[in-house]
């Protein structure tokens, strides 16, 4: 049966089915979201002869998804009896989601079944209304959000709480075989503790560069409550004036007077701050000195310290009153991040203790950021870890061929000023980055752009005091290529200066000792040798006879910057050049480059550095018939290949 009075909406990028991908994927949505929204969804990776690995997926999927998401559903693959596909699926996604609530029954919770065409991807999407009903309901319309960041972040923010534990725990020296249980029991006292009345919450906004000034609020345990669901709590509008602290909106900690030109992402939301103290002096009639309780052991007695780094990071609304936003998502989520710990130690409790540290990243395509728990006793190029990623990687649905859940690549939630990402300069670096970003179009018609993927550094003639006027623009574009694998977390390897690229040319056998300190040119051939030394980057190089037949190499190109997304050198003459991205079109041939030119010499402004023509699009022959590209040189093209790593 179609109900038309419902609809699917999904804010993620349009999910493509194939053959290849797994053939169940966890839908996310948040109750804060209007019913039926699915915000990402999450790959199935454990299963067997029977289905999904429940508890297996349901351990991961508790550390990975922030509290203020949940599974909505699923979706599997699958040319059999949609009706019937769609009820595994629903049935599949509320066996999870009792996993993951602690809760043997779900009460009037919609879940959604969706049901995937393996040949054409098509997706049909059912509703099954409780876990009583024996009903699916086809729903139509499905739309997809063109901006799922602004969506999830118009109105929402993120509350942080760091929280290091150093948990004491004494065992029998004759009776080993006992500390897993004391372990245990103190955790347990731990996560009452969170409940305790006498504890308290101090809630302040992030200091972050803003007029806006706030004061910090402090909430006790008696003030939360513990019983209202999430779906069922009644966000408040700006309107809402309450004395009450418990009942101040999460806005209230918000920035007031964000720029209107700020990008809406998890890097730039707003940030609550909350600090977990105990008070025990709260009710005391007349002051008195901390009192000590000694009890002695009866026999020989052991004691280990278990060193937990507690860092919760949760999704809420504006709207959302602080009570509910500490009781119903903060404790949550200390809760389970504290018991997710406590298996990680628990096999290594009598030895050494796993070093675990939660990072929190938001990777390309997911609009919300995720948790992941990573041991720190293990390099991050070790296997453990690597695999760790790949499976990750799998989950996310992120490709193999690039680092995007390395601790580098985490979200910087640091309690200090927290700057807007717009900033045209690398924090902590005096070059320029990304240039290249809002310049004009390139005037092609119908064309259709590829540009880089990811960051990199604008490197250009005179820099830091060094004149390479008239020999340099080689050494420059390479450098701009460096820092683009350093940006991008491929490699950790300084930029080098000119007189370390030479020397690298010399150490491989490419250049004798005097070459060094000297103003020789290099090409694309010895840009090659240097990223391979350096780096361990492999490049494909191009040969062009002529300048006017660059424009052929186009569709050729095109495919490099989707597929690679490294900026590319071209070398022609006594001139190199660094390229960003070429627009074609590809019924006219008609095609446009995007030109970062190493031989300015100004200032690093990006205003006159875009106007002077030093980064922008360039036709190989422009409306009055000059040639960009030489005729009678012979060009090469150095195109860097991405690692294939995680």
């Amino acid at each position: 049966m179609e109900k038309n009075t419902r609809s699917i909406r999904i804010e993620c990028p349009k999910l493509l089915i194939t053959r290849n991908e797994s053939d169940l994927q966890w839908l996310i949505g948040s109750p804060f979201f209007p019913p039926l929204t699915i915000i990402s969804t999450f790959r199935c990776i454990h299963s067997n002869s029977s289905g999904p690995d429940f508890p297996k997926e349901s351990e991961e999927i508790r550390t990975l998804l922030l509290k203020g998401f949940d599974v909505i559903g699923a979706l599997i693959v699958g040319k059999s009896d949609p009706e019937k596909t769609a009820a595994r699926a629903v049935e599949a996604a509320r066996k999870l989601k009792k996993l993951l609530t602690g809760t043997t029954k779900l009460e009037n919770e919609e879940t959604i079944g969706a049901v995937a065409d393996p040949d054409t991807g098509d997706i049909r999407f059912f509703l099954s209304e409780t876990e009583s009903s024996t009903n699916f309901e086809l729903v139509n319309p499905v739309s997809y959000g063109d901006n799922p960041e602004k969506f999830v972040w118009e109105s929402g923010c993120l509350l942080l709480c760091q929280l290091p534990i150093k948990l004491p725990v004494c065992y029998p020296a004759n009776k080993p075989s006992d500390a897993e249980s004391i372990f245990s029991r103190a955790i347990e006292a731990v996560i009452a503790k969170f409940k305790d009345p006498n504890v308290v919450y101090l809630v302040k906004a992030s200091n972050r560069a803003s007029l806006d000034v706030v004061q910090p609020v402090i909430l006790r345990g008696s003030e939360l409550d513990f019983d209202a669901a999430v779906a069922n709590i009644e966000l408040l509008d700006e309107s809402a004036q309450n004395s009450e602290k418990k009942l101040l909106r999460c806005a209230h900690f918000c920035l007031k007077s964000k720029s209107t030109s700020q990008l809406l992402s998890a890097e730039n939301a707003d940030i609550i701050q909350i600090s977990v103290l105990l008070n025990r002096s709260e009710k005391s009639p007349k002051c008195s000195a901390p009192a000590v309780e000694y009890f002695p052991a009866m026999d020989e007695t052991r004691l280990l310290i278990v060193d937990f780094k507690l860092e919760v990071l949760c999704y809420a609304v504006q709207g959302i009153p602080l009570m509910h936003a500490i009781s119903k998502l903060i404790i949550p989520g200390l809760i389970d991040q504290l018991i997710s710990m406590k298996k990680m130690n628990l096999p290594y409790l009598l030895t050494q203790h796993p070093e675990l540290h939660p990072y929190h990243f938001c990777p390309p395509g997911i609009a919300h950021p995720v948790t992941v728990i990573y041991e720190l006793n293990y390099g991050e190029t070790e296997m453990k870890q690597v695999d760790a990623r790949r499976s990750l990687h799998l989950r996310l649905g992120l490709p193999f061929d690039r680092p995007l859940l390395r601790i580098a690549n985490s979200l910087d939630l640091s309690i200090k000023s927290r700057s807007s990402n717009l900033s045209t300069r690398k924090a902590g670096s005096s070059l320029l980055k990304d240039v290249h970003i809002g310049i004009p179009g390139s005037g092609v018609s119908g064309g259709s752009v590829s540009l880089v993927q990811g960051s990199y550094e604008y490197y250009h003639y005179l820099q830091d005091g060094f004149d390479d006027s008239g020999w340099g623009c080689a050494y420059r574009s390479l450098q701009t290529i460096i820092s683009w694998f350093r940006l991008q977390h491929y490699s950790s390897v300084d930029v080098p200066s000119h007189r370390e690229i030479q020397q690298s040319l010399v150490d491989i056998g490419d250049k004798d000792p005097a070459f060094i300190g000297s103003r020789e040119w290099i090409g694309a051939i010895e840009l090659s040798f240097v990223l391979d030394k350096l780096l361990g980057v492999s490049c494909k190089v191009i040969n062009v006879r002529s300048g006017s037949e660059l424009p052929e190499k186009c569709r050729e190109l095109a495919l490099h910057f989707e597929t690679q997304g490294t900026p590319i050198m071209i070398g022609g003459g006594v001139l190199a050049y660094t390229l960003l991205g070429v627009d074609y079109n590809e019924a006219t041939g008609e095609c446009a480059f995007l030109i970062l030119d190493p031989h300015y010499t100004g200032s690093d402004d990006v205003k006159k550095i875009v106007n002077g023509g030093w980064c922008g699009w360039k036709k190989s022959v422009d409306s009055k018939g000059k040639s960009f590209f030489l005729q009678d040189k012979f060009y090469n093209l150095l195109l860097p290949q991405r690692p294939n790593m995680v």
